[in-house]
């Protein structure tokens, strides 16, 4: 998406699994890796650990990854999910009323990327044949002044 045709990421504020209020607005100069995922979603389970790889190795040049789970059962069924996968980035339970800001799902996994100045710069609806696929777009991101 070209620079210019960039939008405002809608910003939140929901808790996460480990009782902090995560703001998006407050990530502003951060790159942000946005998932939208659930605990039945068997793509969603396949990218989960690339996310938890790209946080430790890319934490330090900028990014934030933010997983919003949209599962019904809310904390029952994620907070054991999240432990069992040893998630190590903020994820957090949202509904409607989150999915809605970014014009409802059409499917999961939906994974925004977010440019340093709060934009979207990219949404990827469904599973992506690869890790490196995210990888190339999130260095690219991160090396934008």
């Amino acid at each position: 998406m070209a620079d210019r045709d960039r939008q405002p990421a809608p910003d939140f504020a929901l808790v996460d699994q480990n009782g902090f209020t995560v703001r998006l607005s407050a990530l502003r100069g951060r790159v942000v890796l946005l998932n939208f995922w659930a605990t039945w979603c068997k793509p969603c389970r396949a990218e989960l650990p690339w996310f938890g790889d790209f946080e430790r190795k890319y934490h330090n040049e900028g990014l934030s990854v933010l997983g919003i789970s949209v599962d019904q059962e809310g904390w029952t069924a994620v907070r054991p999910f999240v432990a069992k996968l040893n998630l190590s980035y903020s994820v957090m339970v949202g509904g409607n009323a989150i999915t809605n800001l970014y014009g409802g799902l059409d499917s999961l996994p939906t994974t925004l990327m977010i440019d340093k100045a709060g934009r979207v710069a990219a949404t990827h609806i469904g599973l992506l044949k690869n890790k490196e696929s995210y990888e190339t777009e999130l260095r690219a991101l991160l090396s934008e002044q």
